[in-house]
């Protein structure tokens, strides 16, 4: 840095300018126009002042004088200085006001630890990722000109045939390739459908409880949550009709109720659709984790059933891991140009290469191998978190091993106190959700909804005995 210091002299374009050159800065026009730039930005240059002749300023700061010139002509450009025959480079009489510095404050981001019982955590498999690196360097180092560009808003079509063969022969879903869209993630699935099909204010059926993310993202889209109770059948269609039959959507977990893990039953699925049918609404499908059926073959899809008022996801986060940002939607015919426009409104088009290479664990089995050995793995965890539990905690809760999934819901007991779920996650020092914490409607005995998958068998025990002490020692007292 060098800082340069004159005698001020105005008429002869002498000047003590308060500015330093940055030598980082390779082209000294550059230097030099940035450091003029910060002085009348931030109003140590004032606005009308005279600045140095191009050759007084160059011999003051040992630079080049078509440096100077060239920085003169820069500032002019961005509208800070101004020229005029015979009276030289000035300093612009309006200028923004300048910036006060604000001193930047530490924001506690939360980010979630993997700690036994978190949800959103999967078994970590080096041997498929080295697999899943190397073939994504190789679609890059391949790619051809078509492969560089936008591509189609959708997503991959290698991508989307194999998501359609998959559902055909996993869930029931027959669709057309050419409706199914690539998209971010759950949530953004459910936020483009917002945009795409419902207006803001608009009323939607959400499961309670149910889950908290979900209810995050319709909020945000401007829509209005109609809590409707799940017992044992699933969502209560009677009960929704009551509340509001004139809702626009409803967001369902069908398979898999998050989080009391409880699958529709036949009867609420087909009135669920007639009550969609009837009421031009739209059934959003989120089919979480249905590859991990412990008991039975999978359940089928609602929309398996062939209503074209089911919206589907599903998601590769549950099978791979969450870093990945990949998922789906399978929407109508007729609502897929509507949702191409609502894409194109926020993030246009998806990444390319990693979807491609996904394709290909799909088309050679890979994934499927993957799953199988995860579907194992998972339910030995669920085993030993379960029979930790009976033999810890007695009495004092109310559970069962569930059939699919990725978590279980353990119960607290109808007498428990208001508050004594916290107390007892807080003395047993894990980490969980609470089932209040899904409600939107806070009334029922509270609970704790336990994610056992992406955990060492060893944590998961010690973890849940410390769980079940605890419920039976406040249980005790």
């Amino acid at each position: 840095m060098q800082k340069l210091t004159t005698t001020s002299r105005r008429r002869r374009n002498v000047l003590d300018l308060p500015i330093e050159l940055d030598r980082s800065i390779r082209n000294q026009g550059r230097q030099v126009h940035a450091a003029l730039r910060t002085a009348i930005i931030d109003g140590l240059l004032a606005p009308g002042l005279t600045l140095p002749s191009s050759r007084s300023l160059g011999d003051q700061l040992g630079v080049r004088r078509n440096a100077i010139v060239a920085a003169y002509e820069h500032l002019a450009s961005d509208g800070l200085v101004g020229a005029r025959h015979g009276a030289g480079t000035f300093v612009v009489d309006r200028l923004p006001a300048p910036s006060v510095p604000i001193k930047p404050r530490h924001i506690d981001v939360p980010v979630m630890q993997r700690v036994p019982f978190t949800l959103g955590f999967t078994h970590v498999d080096r041997g498929l990722l080295k697999n899943l690196a190397a073939i994504a360097r190789r679609k890059i180092s391949w790619a051809v000109n078509d492969d560089l560009g936008y591509g189609d808003p959708r997503g991959s079509e290698y991508l989307r045939n194999q998501v359609a063969r998959y559902l055909a022969a996993n869930r029931g879903v027959r669709c057309d390739p050419n409706c199914i869209m690539i998209v971010a993630g759950t949530q953004h699935a459910i936020r483009l459908c917002a945009d795409a099909l419902l207006s803001p204010n608009d009323r939607v059926w959400v499961e309670e409880p149910g889950y908290p993310a979900t209810h995050t993202t319709l909020r945000v889209a401007g829509l209005n949550l109609v809590p409707v109770r799940v017992d044992a059948s699933g969502i209560d269609v009677e009960a929704g009709v009551s509340a509001c039959g004139m809702a626009k959507a409803v967001y369902v977990t069908p398979s898999h109720q998050f989080p009391t893990g409880v699958p529709m039953s036949m009867p609420r699925r087909i009135a669920l659709i007639d009550w969609a049918r009837k009421s031009n609404a739209w059934i959003i499908e989120d089919d979480y984790d249905s590859e991990f059926r412990y008991a039975g073959p999978p359940l089928t899809a609602l929309a398996g059933l062939g209503s074209d008022r089911v919206i589907y996801i599903g998601t590769f986060t549950k099978i791979l891991f969450a870093s990945l940002r990949l998922a789906y939607v399978v929407l109508p015919p007729g609502v897929i140009e509507s949702a191409i426009s609502a894409r194109a409104a926020f993030d246009r088009f998806p990444p390319r290469f990693m979807q491609e290479a996904v394709a290909d664990l799909i088309a050679d089995g890979t994934l499927a191998a993957h799953v199988r050995r995860a579907r194992s793995r998972y339910r030995e965890a669920r085993d030993a978190v379960v029979a930790e539990l009976k033999s810890s905690a007695g009495e004092s809760v109310v559970f069962a091993a569930p059939d699919q999934g990725l978590h279980l819901l353990l119960r607290l007991r109808c007498d428990h106190p208001k508050g004594m779920a916290r107390r007892i996650r807080d003395a047993a020092g894990v980490e969980c959700r609470l089932l209040s914490e899904t409600r939107l409607v806070k009334r029922g005995p509270d609970g704790f909804i336990l994610g056992f998958s992406g955990f060492e068998i060893g944590e998961l025990k010690s973890a849940a005995r410390r769980l079940g002490l605890a419920a039976r020692d406040h249980k005790r007292r």
